[in-house]
């Protein structure tokens, strides 16, 4: 699976997300009120995406991450997340 970090412009941050997740909603929301241009991914959509957030959490199924430009990211919402390892 190619990256998908390499496929997209390299001034967007990357939110993966899944709609149970409240606090996916909480980040969302934060991004938008600071005005930080951001794609998201729906894991539930495209769950071929947990691989990459499990590489970056060191192996749990956690939304929301997000993935800035600079390669620096965050697990959970301010370190919260909803936890979807079986």
């Amino acid at each position: 699976m190619e990256n998908h970090l390499s496929q997209i412009e390299n001034q967007k941050s990357i939110m993966y997300s899944h709609p149970t997740c409240g606090y996916c909603d909480l980040m969302r929301e934060e991004l938008i009120e600071n005005g930080i241009d951001y794609e998201e991914i729906d894991v539930s959509k495209f769950p071929k995406y947990w691989e990459e957030i499990e590489k970056l959490s060191g192996g749990d199924r956690i939304t929301p991450v997000l993935v800035n430009p600079d390669g620096t990211f965050d697990i959970g919402f301010r370190g919260i997340g909803c936890n979807y390892n079986s």
